[in-house]
């Protein structure tokens, strides 16, 4: 691995050679092939249906790896899947998740989904990428990914064959015995042939490929952004940026000693890609705890234990799994962890402390996004962390701060600390084509090839890079995407409601929960706890479900009538604080303003009429990720 501390490093990887120079593997049959040659007989990735850290759990070696990819990906061409068609998977995590997504892509373009979704939005997905085999599961108690599976293809005639996992393979005696007689009944409507996977797959040969595979770089990937409204975007990913996240792994992360513990679901860029990506460059071990990972029964009650028989050395999370985990006591031997890599939302200052106090190991914050097949930038293991930022742009990644105008103009380059719309170029971003649907890229790069992100940012004087913002007004739940459309759409059809604006309040575990202001009809009436019941029966996504609806004269609103979202979120975050600190006994403090800070983004002003214990208050509002300062100086 190289020394990887500052932007002199980073520039000093650049310098050695251009990244196409690299003799990097072209395609993904040929990047697992490296990995066989180079790491065998090693662990390649581990996974266990239970979360005890007794229970049984079933491992591949490098070598086991690539034989089961190699008879899954000749199936899917046996199917007629080929260089150009889609093989989908909505599938928990599993040895056959890993498997589908590798062969996938060496058969044809691999296509995760989120099982989360509901059947109208699995069935969008399907279609726009136009899906000719679907992997799932065999229906199984307490799941109901068999059933959404099944009403999705009613409404995706273009699949043409359904393969199914039975996870009962991962029972022991007498469980596995069980499941047969209690597996939930799952109708089918659609005309697609259903294939058990373990039986097609087991015909296949494991030694060769059945067909050819043509060293060049082609599209292999597609994953969906949000889905929380309307269709969701699908972006596309070649080869090489996904080889180019395995590169940068095994560059500045991992060699074949480590363990990742990769609780997060396959159907997401930061497994898909960072950890699973970076294990095969690198020969590093991936370790899957149940299939539903940080949401499965008993994760976080064991999590301890599971890094202590793993011997894990980094952890891979996202803020609000961590919030959750420091509400555990360190209840084994985690003396073998190096280092937990979180990403996806902004990481609280004082959740970061907790952590690393109670572990004694460092949390590295990072960035990416699925336009660029993931990395952008992460805080160096090496050198300076600085919490709250998202680190330092990776080697051979250009991240500029722009202000843009109209038909994505360049209007300014930023200066240091100025704030403006994050740009950037990679070998992860698919120039001029990051989405399927050609409307969706229309004013998407400026300059040609630096791909706008939607996200407002600064980069400092060391070249740090800060979120401060997001163009967009995504609200973050926990690292999950909500767009504010779908909120607003919900409660605008009731008949009493005139003007709706969505925001993310924030949340001391989540970091964002979705609000909604309100501006009801003239001469109409309606209460916040009607409209969320309204909202609630229309919003399919659970996660988008309103948690405060308030109802005001009037919404704040630009020159042309637009509501003005920053007033809402400076309301939210007056009485989300406001409400933490009389909850916390803070009765001599309140938030005396919340301003703009061109740096900070908004700031929380406070002010005291009496005697504080600042150390207290510093870790009640740490929790926040909304910044604060003394009203008249001292800053949070």
């Amino acid at each position: 691995m190289a020394h990887f501390a500052t932007v002199a490093d980073r520039d000093a990887i650049e310098g050695e050679m251009a990244y196409q120079a690299r003799d990097e593997p072209v395609t993904m049959f040929q990047f697992l092939d490296r990995a066989r040659r180079l790491y065998g007989a090693r662990d390649a990735i581990s996974f266990q249906l239970l979360s005890d850290p007794g229970s049984r759990a079933e491992t591949l070696t490098w070598t086991a790896l690539l034989a089961e990819v190699t008879k899954a990906a000749n199936l899917f061409r046996s199917l007629g899947v080929g260089p150009a068609d889609t093989v989908a998977y909505m599938l928990p995590n599993a040895t056959e998740t890993v498997v589908t997504l590798l062969a996938g892509s060496v058969a044809g373009i691999v296509n995760p989904i989120n099982p989360l979704l509901e059947p109208e939005k699995i069935a969008s997905i399907l279609r726009e990428t136009k899906a000719k085999v679907l992997v799932t599961l065999k229906s199984f108690p307490k799941s109901d990914v068999a059933q959404k599976a099944a009403k999705a293809l009613e409404l995706a005639p273009g699949v043409t064959h359904l393969v199914e996992v039975d996870l009962t393979r991962y029972l022991a005696p007498p469980k596995s015995w069980i499941v047969p007689f209690i597996r939930p009944k799952n109708p089918v409507g659609h005309k697609a042939r259903v294939l058990d996977w373990r039986a097609s797959v087991a015909a296949q040969p494991a030694d060769r490929l059945t067909f050819d595979d043509p060293a060049t770089d082609r599209i292999a990937a597609y994953f969906h952004t949000g889905g929380t409204t309307g269709m969701p975007k699908v972006a596309q990913h070649r080869y090489s940026g996904m080889v180019y996240n395995g590169w940068l792994g095994n560059r500045l992360l991992f060699d074949q000693s480590d363990v990742l513990l990769c609780p997060l679901p396959m159907f997401h860029v930061l497994a898909a890609y960072p950890v699973l990506m970076s294990c095969i460059h690198s020969g590093a071990h991936m370790v899957m705890p149940t299939p539903a990972g940080y949401r499965g029964e008993g994760v976080f009650d064991n999590f301890w234990k599971l890094i202590e028989r793993w011997h894990v050395t980094f952890l891979v999370a996202v803020p609000t799994a961590i919030a959750a985990l420091m509400q555990r006591p360190v209840d084994a031997d985690v003396s073998t962890l190096k280092t937990a890599l979180t990403g996806s939302a902004p990481l609280p200052i004082e959740l970061y402390n907790r952590f690393k106090a109670a572990t004694g190991v460092e949390i590295a914050e990072g960035y990416g996004l699925t336009e660029a097949t993931c990395l952008v930038s992460f805080n160096p293991l090496d050198g300076l962390k600085k919490v709250g930022s998202v680190g330092i742009p990776l080697p051979y990644t250009q991240v500029r701060i722009l202000r843009i105008g109209d038909g994505a103009t360049v209007e300014e380059e930023c200066g240091v600390d100025e704030v403006g719309e994050i740009c950037l170029s990679n070998p992860g971003v698919v120039e001029g084509a990051t989405y399927t649907e050609a409307d969706k890229n229309r004013d998407l790069f400026v300059d040609g090839r630096f791909l706008r992100t939607g996200d407002l940012g600064r980069i400092d004087a060391d070249g740090y890079l800060w979120i401060t913002g997001r163009a967009k007004d995504l609200i973050i739940r926990g690292g999950h995407n909500i767009d504010p459309a779908l909120i607003e759409e919900a409660l605008i059809a009731h008949p009493a409601v005139a003007v709706v604006g969505a925001i993310g309040q924030p949340d001391a575990f989540a970091g964002e929960l979705p609000a909604a202001y309100v501006e009801l009809a003239a001469g109409k009436e309606a209460t916040p706890e009607e409209l969320l019941a309204f909202a609630r029966e229309r919003i399919e996504e659970r996660a988008a479900v309103p948690k405060y609806i308030e109802i005001l004269p009037e919404l704040p609103k630009t020159a042309v009538g637009k509501v003005f979202k920053p007033d809402l979120r400076r309301m939210a975050i007056r009485r989300v604080l406001d409400g933490a600190l009389a909850e916390g006994g803070f009765g001599t403090v309140a938030v005396a303003e919340v301003v703009e800070d061109k740096k900070r983004g908004l700031v929380a002003k406070l002010r005291r009429s009496g005697p504080v214990d600042e150390a207290k208050l510093t870790a009640l509002l740490g929790g926040f990720t909304t910044p604060w300062d003394w009203d008249g100086g001292g800053r949070g």
